[in-house]
């Protein structure tokens, strides 16, 4: 497809730079409707000149909007920046540069969306459509059981799946661990509800504290209502979970300060699963949760992370070092841009 790309420049120079470029002027439109044209302009990088010249084109050609309130995209806009998605992964280059990170970070896939969602949210969205996609031409007919964790990340996620997935599928989605305690719209029983809601499939919740003492920890694995439901998790063939940067996480779970401090300390740049990473991939700590832990997925066919944002870039490194080789990375230009950079493992 690069090739042939090539060869089209070759013919009409700048043919593939305006293409990219409407591109992104109808995205970030998508991004911030209503827009207007100075803010919009700023999140180009364009003059608001040249940009007024491009907007005008799409306005003719029934692809945008405008009003006082700013700009927004039509119906047919959408529909073909819907079309455009495919084609604009080969010209912003990102099949080559999924198939570098991938080597650099030891795993078999890695997906990227364009943007930085540290400066651009609805990039998340972005990749939320991007992983429907996916599960859409990777899962099987039948039977699917998809266990997925909570996260602020994976609560975008959850609303950009679609009953398109649940065609000739019939999808069970179960949390992936026990997390009773963060805020409820972000637990991971809420996601599997939303995801569940969204596809027309079904959910089990798993109503477990975070934190628990080993000694309340084991009766508990034999609760029937428990049990069964772990029994489900083991079953899965898809494991969709986050990546959180190891402070942020912290907070969030309101850890005491001793726990806070020996993180600091430790040098804990990553969690997931329960499990903080040093820099190195080292497990510093660990949350006694019941669920998935991480030598299971071993065993799972499909395993997503979901992580992105130039910030996030030394946490993703630092987990990729636990990751399973059939791990399904989905990033954006601005973590992958910076796990490249000067990249040596």
């Amino acid at each position: 497809m690069q090739n042939d790309l090539t060869w089209l420049d070759t013919i009409a120079p700048g043919f593939l730079n305006t293409i990219r470029q409407r591109y992104l002027i109808l995205q970030r439109i998508q991004w911030l409707e209503p827009v207007g044209r100075r803010t919009l302009a700023q999140e180009l990088g364009l003059s608001e000149r040249g940009l007024r010249t491009e907007t005008n084109i799409l306005k003719a050609s029934g692809l945008i909007n405008s009003s006082k309130l700013g700009m927004v995209l039509t119906e047919s806009g959408r529909e073909i920046l819907g079309k455009l998605d495919d084609l604009m992964s080969d010209l912003l280059g990102f099949p080559k540069k999924e198939r570098r990170l991938a080597d650099v970070l030891g795993i078999d896939h890695v997906l990227i969306v364009s943007g930085d969602c540290d400066s651009q949210p609805r990039v998340l969205e972005s990749m939320g459509q991007l992983l429907n996609k996916t599960l859409a031409v990777l899962l099987p007919d039948g039977e699917n059981i998809i266990a997925a964790m909570g996260g602020t990340t994976m609560a975008v996620m959850a609303k950009e799946l679609t009953p398109a997935l649940a065609k000739q599928r019939d999808l069970l989605f179960v949390p992936a661990r026990g997390g009773v305690g963060e805020l409820v719209d972000i637990q991971a029983n809420a996601i599997c509800s939303e995801m569940a809601k969204q596809t027309g499939g079904r959910h089990r919740s798993l109503y477990v504290p975070e934190d628990i003492s080993e000694r309340t920890y084991q009766p508990l694995l034999q609760e029937p209502s428990i049990k069964s439901v772990l029994d489900l998790i083991g079953q899965a063939n898809v494991v969709i979970h986050s990546i959180g940067e190891a402070m942020t996480m912290a907070q969030r779970r309101n850890m005491s300060a001793e726990i806070i401090g020996e993180l600091q300390e430790k040098q804990a740049v990553a969690e997931a699963f329960g499990d903080f990473f040093d820099e190195s991939g080292q497990v510093v700590y660990k949350i006694p949760r019941i669920g998935l832990q991480i030598p299971d997925l071993t065993e799972v066919p499909y395993v997503f992370a979901i992580a992105a944002g130039q910030n996030k870039a030394k946490a993703i490194r630092a987990y990729m070092h636990n990751a399973p080789q059939q791990t399904w990375l989905i990033t954006d230009e601005g973590a992958a841009n910076s796990l490249l950079k000067g990249a040596t493992f």
